[in-house]
């Protein structure tokens, strides 16, 4: 790992890249210096210029390399969209950490140090995506032999806390109360069909089918229609109703011009209405937009089994993971007067 620049905002930029008088310069390890680009050049723009003067002083044997080929491989193309967008997320912070060293020069102990860091900066959890993503990379060399192991391979994941907040049903009588229609109509849909914020937000009137509301979820690929109720009409509908001036073909959409919502549009909205009910009541709430599905799945009548197929989840592990309402079950006492009775 680079020891730190002694200006805090250079420390986001690649290996051996800095700012020279008018161009931020990439000073390769033979000594050669290439100009990227100017210095008031974005940082995805300064990466990409160093991506490209990497390919000139390096062979192809580089981790960088690797990465690239392999998010452009039919391995990683047949992954879901979500997952695709991720390793590309985090494809900036692997390169930064090992694009320059040799595929078989990568130890466990280069990986362990980078998660280390990574978790100081971003939390456990980020950190064991990161070292997921690379584990993925490294297996997929293994098999096409550019590498010989898999330097990911015996390095233990950070332990991660799982979240146990459980959203009350008072707290949510509080979020109806003062939520905006937009932030009430997305929650209200994610309650009701154990959604990520993401697959409502992204939920056309087209998806309305005579028996349910078609979902696609874009993280598992699962496909579902939810059966229509009485609530769940009128939040898809809400919106239409509260705007009726406004034409736009997503059910959650901005109401100035109908189009669609990004995620951190509707996030700043759902800060405003915290800040609005802690300024209100006093009340702090201290829950996240997801905890709305984990809420759903704790609420859902049902077996586990059938709160797996109402979220749509490929194992049985991750219901459980949402299952955070205090399940009732018998005492010694109670159980032998039901053997009674």
């Amino acid at each position: 790992m680079g020891r730190k620049r002694k200006n805090s905002a250079d420390n986001k930029l690649p290996e051996r890249v800095y700012r020279g008088k008018c161009a931020f310069e990439f000073r390769a390890k033979a000594g050669k210096c290439f100009k990227l680009c100017d210095l008031d050049a974005s940082l995805s723009v300064v990466y990409k210029a160093y991506e490209e003067a990497l390919l000139l002083t390096s062979n192809t044997n580089t981790v960088m390399h690797l990465i690239n080929e392999y998010l452009e491989s039919t391995d990683f193309k047949e992954k879901s969209p979500r997952t695709q967008k991720d390793y590309h997320q985090y494809k900036k912070d692997l390169i930064k950490a090992f694009g320059h060293m040799n595929t078989r020069a990568v130890k466990p102990l280069d990986v362990k140090k980078f998660i280390d860091a990574k978790a100081i900066k971003s939390g456990n959890a980020q950190a064991n995506r990161h070292k997921s993503a690379l584990q993925v990379v490294f297996a997929w060399a293994v098999v096409y032999e550019q590498s010989k192991i898999n330097p990911c391979v015996g390095v233990k994941k950070l332990k991660e806390v799982a979240r146990k907040k459980y959203i009350s049903d008072e707290e949510y009588f509080l979020v109806k109360k003062f939520a905006c229609p937009v932030v009430l109509a997305l929650l209200e849909i994610m309650y009701l069909c154990a959604a990520r914020p993401q697959d409502v937000l992204k939920m056309k009137y087209a998806d309305c089918r005579d028996e349910g509301l078609f979902i696609e979820q874009s993280k598992t690929a699962v496909s579902q229609i939810k059966r229509w109720g009485p609530r769940l009409r009128a939040a898809v509908n809400l919106l239409k109703v509260t705007y009726p001036d406004i034409t736009s073909e997503y059910v959650i959409f901005q109401p100035a011009n109908g189009r669609r919502y990004t995620k951190s549009g509707f996030d700043e909205r759902f800060a405003n209405l915290k800040a609005k009910i802690l300024a209100a009541t006093g009340k702090k709430l201290d829950f996240t937009i997801h905890d709305f599905k984990a809420k759903s799945i704790s609420d859902f009548e049902g077996s586990l089994a059938e709160k797996q197929e109402a979220a749509g989840h490929t194992n049985i592990q991750q219901t459980k993971d949402y299952q955070r309402k205090p399940v009732t079950v018998d005492t010694v006492e109670t159980s032998k007067l039901k053997k009674v009775s």
